[in-house]
């Protein structure tokens, strides 16, 4: 019977664990009430230094003097779109820092505890939204791949 529970105990702690980077997340760019409030979220939080356009900083794949990556691009010029929604919402809510497990120099704020989970996917599907449509399907099959239950 000790050993029957043991068993039990196992298969309820490995069930319920869940990683970081595969929180079951799904972007809702289709969704236009979602990606307006997306937009207005975006504009408060990230378009000071993603720009109002999603343009990103000049340079961005270069260290600037200080030794930071400026802030990427989030149109279809930069690489947002080649990473799954789960990894977006994981990078956005804990930061970089916590999902590679080192330090790492940036300036993006965690916003844990800044955002709601609803907020950042809001703020993310407003960014999916202004992909060409042929990004967004491309998006949509990384997902797939990356998720299959999805």
């Amino acid at each position: 019977m000790l050993c029957f529970a043991g068993i039990l105990g196992l298969i309820y702690y490995f069930a319920s664990y869940v990683d970081e980077t595969n929180t079951g997340v799904s972007l809702k760019s289709d969704e236009k009430n979602i990606v307006s409030l997306g937009k207005n979220i975006y504009l408060e939080n990230c378009a000071s230094c993603h720009g109002k356009n999603l343009e990103g900083q000049a340079n961005w794949r270069q260290r600037d003097a200080e030794g930071y990556l400026p802030a990427p691009p989030h149109n279809k010029d930069g690489h947002t779109w080649h990473h799954p929604d789960e990894y977006l919402f994981s990078m956005t809510k804990y930061g970089i820092e916590r999902m590679i497990g080192e330090k790492y120099q940036n300036k993006m704020p965690a916003y844990e505890t800044i955002l709601s989970d609803k907020q950042i996917i809001a703020a993310l599907s407003y960014i999916k939204s202004t992909w060409p449509r042929k990004i967004q399907l491309q998006h949509d099959r990384l997902n797939k791949r990356s998720n299959p239950n999805k």
